[in-house]
């Protein structure tokens, strides 16, 4: 048992080593960008808004479970479990609109220059920012139970239908509602991640395509062939196919805690897991696959060096 516990917290630290300075380095660098360069594409944009919210729920969730598996026992009272968890499950819900958004923005991109297509294109070039607080908004009103129904598990007493959440509990006190808010929520993740596929798809065809036309290219040419909507649409893939993979199974343990009450803290933290993976690892993704940011990195790296 002393040895799942020291692993457990060997991860959720290693998950903190990387998404804090990963997610902080990346929205730092488009912050500079946007103040120096006075504009930022639509597709960074999408990026800042990401990297934040995973940014976030590295410090509302993975901080905790590590300190919790470090043996540091009610740490929080009502107030801040209300704070914590609406800070995560807001930003966990950003983060799958967010990765959406962002691929079927890169979709659209890459969609042929037909009349209705260039709308598109315009209209969502013009108002990424607009559809973003669109988003956050009806996260904010969809995830106000968190702070009506949450609540410390120092010397409190649920009801069966609770989820046990490290340092609190979410308590729907009746069925029904506890039905009700995991459907809504399992409905908003499959509706997402079935947008996400579907552009997703749309956008592979072209890169199998663009694959083919420099295939016979000089390997030192290759490089030039590959352009940038290229790089940003493989780079959209990459994180789509993380998230379905991580995502996929914790949507599979919510699932499970939907269907049966009084679920067990272990299988809270399975999920949590699965759900912090990709904000911890994400920005290794997108360091790897945008220009800017690999130069940036580069250059940090050069400086190091000397």
């Amino acid at each position: 048992m002393e040895i799942y516990l020291v692993l457990k917290a060997f991860g959720f630290f290693m998950m903190i080593v990387i998404g804090i300075p990963g997610n902080r380095f990346i929205f730092l660098k488009f912050t500079f960008i946007r103040i120096n360069e006075k504009k930022l594409l639509p597709t960074n944009t999408i990026l800042m808004t990401l990297v934040f919210m995973n940014f976030l729920i590295v410090i509302s969730r993975i901080i905790p479970q590590f300190l919790r598996a470090l043996g540091i026992k009610n740490l929080m009272d009502d107030t801040r479990c209300q704070i914590f968890l609406c800070t995560y499950r807001v930003s966990r819900a950003m983060s799958i609109c967010i990765t959406s958004l962002l691929s079927c923005h890169q979709c659209i991109l890459i969609a042929p220059s037909a009349k209705h297509w260039i709308y598109f294109k315009q209209k969502m070039t013009l108002n990424v920012l607009t559809i973003i607080i669109i988003i956050l908004c009806c996260n904010l009103v969809i995830h106000y139970s968190a702070i009506k129904y949450a609540q410390s598990n120092f010397n409190a007493t649920t009801s069966i239908y609770s989820l046990h959440l490290i340092y609190c509990d979410m308590d729907y006190q009746t069925y029904y509602t506890y039905i009700i808010n995991g459907v809504i929520f399992v409905f908003r993740d499959f509706l997402f991640v079935g947008l996400m596929a579907i552009a997703s798809s749309y956008i592979v065809y072209p890169l199998i395509h663009h694959e083919r036309s420099i295939k016979g290219i000089r390997s030192s040419d290759r490089g030039q062939g590959r352009t940038a909507e290229y790089k940003a649409s493989r780079a959209v893939i990459i994180l789509v196919i993380m998230y379905v993979v991580l995502f996929g199974f914790e949507n599979v343990t919510w699932i499970y805690t939907m269907t049966w009450t009084n679920v067990t803290a272990s299988m809270s933290e399975a999920r949590i897991i699965f759900s912090c993976s990709y904000s911890a690892l994400s920005p290794i993704v997108i360091i790897c696959n945008n220009p800017k940011l690999k130069q940036c990195s580069k250059s940090f790296q050069m400086r190091n060096l000397l």
